[in-house]
């Protein structure tokens, strides 16, 4: 495994006002190599991706696989699963349990990012896919659940989706990090994901995102490609332009015609 220069948590907790990190979502060895040379700070990963090979290509990144709300239920189970994805080259995870899950792994030292505002996975109980904190109930109770976080352990949180003026204020007050996705300049850190980041995304591009390439359409153009390349493959074929002679393997010429006369000759 490369030496690396990977920052800990207490690292990334120093750099607390200090300058914007950056996080990136990425899910194959690809990705995670191109973050690494773009000098990312971040990684959110699919656990299934991290390994040796993860870590030639992403010495330095600091890697937070996802424990996915749902596929665990009991604490063991979280816990089972974190000390799995850290020894396989994670350094933190992300956890959208309860509290009281969260509490019993940062007990044992495992370093949690929690999430609040817009959380996917309980999306019914702030109303859908749509923007949270834009009332002031609405935007203590994210507060509230910062708070909590905060006292269970967590050493981060993902804030998505909530009015800038509003996460700037909550990460002012807090000792976590505060992982901005469609939050604002305010919090501490700024994460898309690399699907938006690139353009390869065809279904629905959130309002945060930035698209700085546009690899679908590049993606078009290779599959235009892949299928000119086996249309011609296949006219060859029929043509006898394929195989040619510089395709196949020479025999010297007198030892095709003793295997033919041999064969000819019903031989074995």
């Amino acid at each position: 495994m490369k030496k690396h220069s990977r920052a800990t948590v207490a690292d990334l907790l120093a750099l607390k006002g200090q300058r914007q990190l950056t996080m990136l979502r990425v899910t194959s060895l690809e990705e995670a190599e191109a973050a690494e040379k773009a000098g990312i700070d971040m990684l959110s990963v699919p656990p299934a991706l991290l390994g040796p090979e993860f870590r030639e290509v992403a010495p330095n990144a600091f890697a937070i696989p996802g424990l996915e709300y749902g596929d665990y239920v009991s604490a063991e189970e979280y816990m089972r699963e974190a000390f799995k994805v850290l020894k396989a080259g994670g350094d933190a995870v992300y956890c959208a349990a309860g509290l009281q899950t969260i509490r019993r792994m940062r007990d044992e030292g495992i370093p949690v990012c929690g999430h609040v505002g817009l959380i996917p996975s309980k999306a019914t109980w702030t109303g859908g896919f749509r923007a949270v904190g834009k009332t002031a109930a609405s935007a203590f109770e994210i507060w509230r659940q910062t708070k909590a976080l905060e006292e269970a352990g967590a050493f981060a949180a993902e804030i998505e989706v909530v009015p800038g003026d509003v996460a700037g204020a909550i990460s002012a007050k807090t000792s976590m990090l505060m992982i901005s996705m469609g939050a604002g300049s305010g919090c501490d850190a700024q994460y898309l994901f690399a699907d938006d980041v690139l353009g390869s995304n065809r279904g629905h591009r959130p309002r945060h995102a930035r698209v700085y390439r546009d690899f679908a359409a590049e993606y078009d153009r290779l599959q235009n490609e892949r299928t000119a390349a086996f249309k011609e493959f296949a006219e060859d074929v029929r043509s006898g332009a394929y195989p040619a002679k510089g395709h196949l393997v020479a025999i010297d010429e007198g030892e095709l015609q003793a295997f033919l006369r041999q064969l000819a000759e019903g031989g074995l």
